[in-house]
């Protein structure tokens, strides 16, 4: 017996022909995708997923993810038809400055569950969100009260299994053994450059089941809706991550069908025409949708979230009063809210304590932290001995069966993935409840998930890298494994905090500012040699971004430094007294933190009438926001060891002096401009 009628076949036309109309309004779009996914989209949205369009926040709600996010335009006309607040007027703006529909999801927008685009992502976002119901469901459900159980459905075609990042975190995914994870990929041999017979003619199938993945075929995903609901039945009853091999025709039933032509561009108005007799339409109409439609969508998707949301509130009202701990830590994550006082639990260092390696003060700190917020979730890129990412008494998220650890483990083995972890962070991020995760990778290899970090930042995910080995004092591991530009690089993203501290206190400054950040993502660069902990330093100050750390009156320069070089600034400015050269020191662990703050506060700090110098053991770029000449990097790095690998490359005191009395020297007698001064 099918599970279908003719009004769901009314449904997938309607959802095909509204891509087709939303595209053509803009003349700009990819029609093909959703002409071939429509049949597969209506049964997952109509038959199984748990969503509440009139409240698009809940918790415990299905995720639906987009991962070939040029697909959009089926996306939206799925939220419009659902009964989220997207109006016929608003699919009409498609890709228009300033609508609510742009040309690919963006996390923002209601009932968008994160922004996809950039090929591999969003399969690797799902894998994240996968991973946080599971850690989610361990850590609150108890008998009788599942407060989390929902499914990950992420739609992906050929282009985002070419992508590395997708294999990285599909292979993760395996082990993990995340069941309640199911991909139903677009199989149409369709990408842009023509048919995938030109470059992807591997067998998904079963690079998949080696990955661990339960694998389920749909021969004609075109029309067979009853095999689509079957596989996707199926899916959730599988132990394992599943992905869905559903065989489709890219633009189904245009001229052009199954060829590349109808990827990327609007269908001419014959085409559009035809298609639309053809589907039992009339042509002269626009964006056209039966009632009849309408009703199925409210019947069998917003009237089935109501009353899951309904069911869930009472629920989670029993579960209050019968682990009431428990359920005052849930309402806390969902409140958005961080432990009252929670950074009273942040280590406080003074120039008495010992030189401690930056990457160590992040352990301490974390084994400081941890149990006053269990929101936090992390892990590493199989560099833990030098990430120092994991606190001691530290749970593993492994499968139950693996015997490594279970779900309610909160630490991650990422395996040597660094851009899935960045993808899989995000992931985390967007699920919501809470999460504050973080990663563990050397600074350098943060530039392998750069993709991944551009979307934390434009999405406005507040993940966290601990980012050790942050500059040549990685020594013997050569220019191969030393920054140079990374940070340049990462300073030149929007919406990202990257810091890199100078002590104990400035250690605790990013971490606090990264844990409250509901909005901003964060680098945290960290040393592999000790650094002394500074006289003048404190969490309040560094988490301004940058201040004044040593004072002289009408100094003749001004320091600004970061991380190491701050107190080989310190040491430089004593050597420059001697000489009867009044330095005063700037600490600029933020940029970002730093130019949030007054105009006032920043050119007290950094003013008009004295020459600035930077000094920082990486590339300058970007520098000359702040200051008037710059020591730094312009080559790579050398083997060696770290002491000697600063001497060689003029990372001393003596060095910096001397070149920091050649900049007074220069400036003397010159009017002289603070870098923060300008007319905009």
């Amino acid at each position: 017996m099918s599970h279908f009628t003719e009004i769901d076949n009314l449904a997938v036309n309607t959802l095909r022909l509204l891509s087709v109309d939303t595209v053509d309004a803009a003349q700009s779009g990819h029609p093909g995708a959703p002409l071939g996914m429509s049949p597969a989209a209506h049964v997952v949205w109509t038959k199984f997923l748990n969503l509440n369009p009139k409240n698009p926040d809940f918790c415990n709600r299905d995720r639906f993810v987009l991962s070939n996010g040029h697909a959009v335009a089926m996306l939206y006309s799925l939220l419009h038809l659902a009964g989220f607040n997207y109006k016929i007027e608003d699919l009409q703006q498609f890709r228009q400055l300033g609508s609510k529909t742009p040309g690919h999801p963006e996390f923002d927008l209601e009932g968008v569950e994160i922004t996809t685009g950039p090929l591999g992502q969003g399969i690797s976002n799902a894998v994240g969100m996968a991973i946080a119901q599971a850690n989610l469901a361990a850590t609150y459900n108890k008998p009788g009260f599942e407060l989390s159980n929902n499914h990950t459905y992420v739609f992906l075609g050929d282009g985002c299994l070419q992508e590395g990042v997708a294999s990285e975190a599909a292979s993760l995914a395996g082990h993990l053994q995340l069941k309640n994870l199911i991909a139903i990929y677009d199989h149409n041999h369709i990408t842009i450059d023509g048919s995938t017979d030109v470059s992807f003619t591997e067998d998904v199938l079963k690079r998949f089941e080696a990955y661990g993945w339960e694998v389920l075929t749909v021969e004609n995903g075109d029309s067979d809706l009853d095999a689509i609901y079957n596989a996707i039945a199926q899916a959730k009853q599988s132990n394992k991550p599943t992905l869905i091999q559903n065989k489709t025709t890219i633009g189904y039933g245009s001229v052009n069908e199954g060829t590349h032509s109808v990827h990327g561009s609007p269908l001419k108005a014959d085409d559009i025409a035809q298609l639309k007799t053809k589907f039992g339409f009339d042509p002269k109409k626009k964006f056209d949708v039966p009632q009849e439609v309408y009703d199925l969508y409210k019947t069998q998707l917003a009237q089935r979230g109501l009353e899951s949301n309904k069911i869930w509130d009472q629920n989670f009202a029993q579960y209050k009063q019968k682990y009431p701990e428990l359920g005052a830590e849930f309402q806390r994550r969902l409140n958005g809210e961080l432990p009252a006082n929670w950074d009273s639990t942040l280590p406080v260092y003074t120039p008495k304590d010992s030189a401690i390696a930056t990457r160590k003060l992040s352990e301490m700190l974390l084994d400081s932290i941890h149990s006053t917020l269990p929101e936090v979730l992390g892990g590493s890129a199989d560099l833990t001995p030098s990430n120092l990412t994991r606190w001691k008494e530290a749970k593993d998220f492994q499968p139950p069966s693996s015997g490594l650890g279970d779900y309610s483990g909160r630490y991650i083995r990422y395996g040597i993935r660094e851009h899935a972890m960045g993808a899989i962070l995000n992931g985390i991020s967007a699920y919501g409840v809470g999460y504050k995760p973080y990663s563990g990778t050397f600074l350098n290899f943060v530039a392998y998930a750069a993709g991944a970090v551009r979307l934390s930042a434009l999405s406005g995910h507040p993940i966290v890298w601990v980012a050790t080995h942050d500059s040549i004092g990685v020594g013997e591991d050569g220019p191969t494994h030393q920054p140079i530009e990374t940070l340049a690089h990462f300073r030149a993203l929007p919406n990202l905090h990257v810091w890199r501290p100078a002590d104990g206190n400035e250690v605790s400054a990013a971490y606090k500012v990264a844990i409250e950040s509901k909005s901003t993502p964060s680098i945290i660069a960290l040393t592999r040699q000790n650094l002394p902990q500074l006289e003048g330093t404190s969490i309040e100050k560094a988490s301004k971004g940058g201040y004044v750390l040593q004072d002289v009156a009408n100094p003749d320069l001004i320091f600004v430094a970061t991380g190491s070089e701050v107190s080989l600034s310190v040491d430089a400015a004593k050597i420059l007294a001697s000489q009867n050269i009044k330095a005063r020191v700037v600490s600029l662990p933020d940029w970002l933190s730093f130019d949030r703050q007054p105009e006032q506060y920043r050119k007290s700090v950094l003013p008009d009438g004295v020459p600035i110098l930077s000094v920082e053991v990486l590339a300058t770029n970007g520098w000359g926001k702040y200051a008037h000449q710059h020591i730094g990097m312009t080559t790579f790095g050398a083997s060696g060891k770290a002491p000697l690998v600063f001497k060689h490359f003029g990372f001393t005191p003596e060095v910096v002096a001397e070149k920091a009395a050649k900049t007074v020297s220069f400036y003397k007698g010159k009017t002289i401009v603070s870098p923060l001064s300008s007319p905009f």
